[in-house]
C-alpha cells in the first residue's frame, strides 16, 4: 500500500525542484515507489568543496530536498505544509566526480512530525552519506502563492 496522499507519478512532482536551490545544484527526481522517493545529483564544481570532493552541505541539501518533497507528498497540501525541523548527516565516503544517488524512506509518519532516513550512494552503490530528517507538519497558510507552478488548489 502506498504512503502517498494520492497516486502521484514522477511527472506530477517535478515542479517542486523548479527555481530552487535543488535545481541550481542539479538535483533531479528519478523514481517514486510505493514508499520512497529517489533522486540524483551531479558531483560538479557547484557541489564540491575546496578539496575537490563532494561538499557535506551539498549532501545535506540533497537529503533535505528529497525528504521535504516526500513529506509534502504524504499530506493534503490544501490543509498542511511540511517544513524541516532537524537534519543530521554522517559523511562516510568522499566522492570526486560523477553522480550521487539518494533515496528517502519514512521512519515515522505522525500527525505532527515525519522522520525520514535518507541514504546517499555513489555510482558503485557504496554509501556516501546517511541522513535523518525530521519534518514538522503545520497547517497550510491561506496564501498559497509559494506553490508557484505547482498543484492547483
Amino acid at each position: 500500500m502506498s504512503i502517498w496522499f494520492k497516486p502521484y507519478v514522477l511527472e506530477d512532482i517535478k515542479w517542486t525542484i523548479k527555481n530552487t536551490l535543488a535545481e541550481a545544484i542539479g538535483i533531479e527526481l528519478t523514481e517514486l515507489t510505493e514508499n520512497s522517493l529517489k533522486c540524483s545529483m551531479p558531483v560538479s564544481n557547484k557541489t564540491k568543496q575546496s578539496m575537490g570532493i563532494l561538499h557535506g552541505g551539498a549532501s545535506a541539501a540533497l537529503a533535505e530536498t528529497l525528504g521535504s518533497i516526500a513529506s509534502n507528498l504524504i499530506v493534503d497540501y490544501n490543509k498542511y505544509v511540511c517544513v524541516g525541523l532537524d537534519i543530521n548527516a554522517n559523511h562516510l565516503r568522499s566522492v570526486k566526480s560523477g553522480f550521487v544517488y539518494a533515496e528517502a524512506k519514512p521512519i515515522h509518519i505522525g500527525k505532527k512530525t515525519h522522520v525520514w532516513g535518507i541514504e546517499i550512494t555513489n555510482e558503485e552503490g557504496k554509501l556516501v552519506c546517511i541522513s535523518r530528517l525530521t519534518m514538522a507538519v503545520l497547517s497550510a497558510p491561506s496564501d498559497r502563492s509559494y506553490l508557484g507552478n505547482g498543484p492547483q488548489q
